[in-house]
């Protein structure tokens, strides 16, 4: 018999398909948001009682019932509300299955979020904070931006959807081109952060899986389209590796020393067909690249062969092409360390914005790894501690912990 959730774990799971079906609904998403929020409210009261049987299908009945008050006081709802369709469905009707919700309703609102009158820089942050459910600090994070001005982002993005009277739907195809490449870049952030906890057990680590279904759902609506390929190639080569990514402790296993026999040989598969239908469209792009890097790791065989670091950076440099930042930067200087030695890239990764990666656990992580290789070993050991203090998943701490501790051995 499965445990039943309690309200923390229903509002992290299931709390942006609820928003999502709000927003979708009302066509308000601060609206939504605050409905969200009292049904949390009121469920702290309700289920300390007892829970309820569906407390999803519970939570978005309450946050319905929230927002119709919440215009009924504003005395708009027949101006702000879409005409219910007949006969309309319960809460629990709408709320039995994920497929009514995810990835229909989820792409559809990030299809809104990333309405070309939102601030291109404030439209993958928009989508992260409503669909995804990520915190404003965890966002921030994500852009290295201060915690106060990505705050002011949304507000900004809210209020110019609300403005320009966006339609909450899917747009026809003449309008993709305005909003395409933010959407691939939303889901393509969302996926990184779901997928930096190796142990998957981190408060958006369900996302991932979700986003197989969302990768699947965008290829059906831009079949033609090389970079939906490449995301969806991408997401599935990652996730076939996810049974490799533990030990038996439980700690992360870096790439290079994952046992490729545990990978899923039907993902790999998937993602194989999607990458060579993107190459055919004969429009190179940075997500198929990314997807690449992720083939030429995904086609070793096992332990034995060593670790393509070679054609890795090769198709890191022909990224920088497409996308020169400082994460690409920073994930080529892993490969540059092997090809060319750790001083090379560590002088590399200094010459980056250290400033803006200071909050970025990775940064911090590579570099510990480079001043250890390099025997600056009190150095390595404050780079650790730096990575440890940014709270990282329990997988990463482990393996952190360990290296750092290897280091007063040597």
């Amino acid at each position: 018999m499965a445990r039943p959730r309690g309200l923390a774990e229903v509002a992290r799971q299931d709390g942006g398909r609820i928003i999502a079906a709000l927003a979708a609904a009302f066509r308000d998403l601060d609206l939504a948001e605050e409905a969200f929020a009292e049904s949390c409210a009121r469920a702290v009261v309700a289920w300390s009682q007892a829970l309820p049987r569906d407390p999803a299908a519970w939570l978005y009945a309450t946050a319905r019932r929230s927002a119709l008050d919440t215009l009924r006081r504003r005395d708009v709802r027949r101006r702000l509300t879409p005409a219910a369709p007949e006969p309309e469905p319960t809460a629990e009707e709408v709320m039995a299955s994920d497929e009514a919700l995810i990835p229909d309703e989820r792409l559809r609102l990030i299809f809104v979020c990333c309405h070309p009158a939102v601030a291109p820089e404030a439209r993958a942050a928009l989508t992260l904070r409503l669909v995804c459910g990520l915190g404003v600090q965890e966002i921030a994070r994500a852009f290295l931006v201060s915690e106060p001005a990505m705050a002011q982002r949304l507000t900004r993005a809210k209020k110019k959807i609300a403005q320009a009277g966006v339609a909450f739907e899917i747009p026809g195809p003449d309008a993709w081109p305005a909003r395409l490449s933010a959407v691939l870049s939303t889901l393509e952030v969302a996926y990184a952060k779901a997928h930096e906890d190796a142990a998957g057990a981190g408060a958006h680590a369900g996302y991932a899986r979700e986003m197989l279904d969302l990768t699947a759902v965008l290829v059906e609506l831009a079949p033609d389209e090389p970079e939906c390929l490449g995301l969806a190639a991408l997401v599935r080569y990652a996730e076939a590796r996810r049974p490799a990514r533990l030990d038996e402790t439980g700690a992360m296993v870096p790439l290079s020393a994952q046992d490729p026999a545990l990978w899923r040989g039907p993902l790999i598969a998937q993602a194989e067909a999607l990458l060579n239908r993107a190459a055919g469209l004969g429009r190179p792009g940075p997500r198929q690249l990314q997807a690449a890097i992720h083939a030429v790791w995904c086609g070793r065989r096992s332990l034995a062969e060593p670790p393509p670091w070679p054609a890795v950076l090769s198709l890191y440099d022909a990224l920088l092409v497409y996308r020169d930042d400082a994460v690409v930067r920073l994930n080529r200087a892993v490969a540059l360390a092997e090809v060319a030695g750790p001083a090379e890239a560590l002088a590399q990764i200094d010459g980056l914005d250290l400033v803006g990666l200071r909050d970025f656990g990775p940064c911090h992580a590579v570099r510990a790894d480079l001043l250890a290789r390099l025997g600056r070993v009190a150095e390595a050991r404050e780079a650790y501690d730096r990575a440890l203090v940014l709270d990282p998943g329990p997988a990463e701490r482990l393996w952190l912990e360990r290296r750092r501790a290897a280091l007063a051995t040597d």
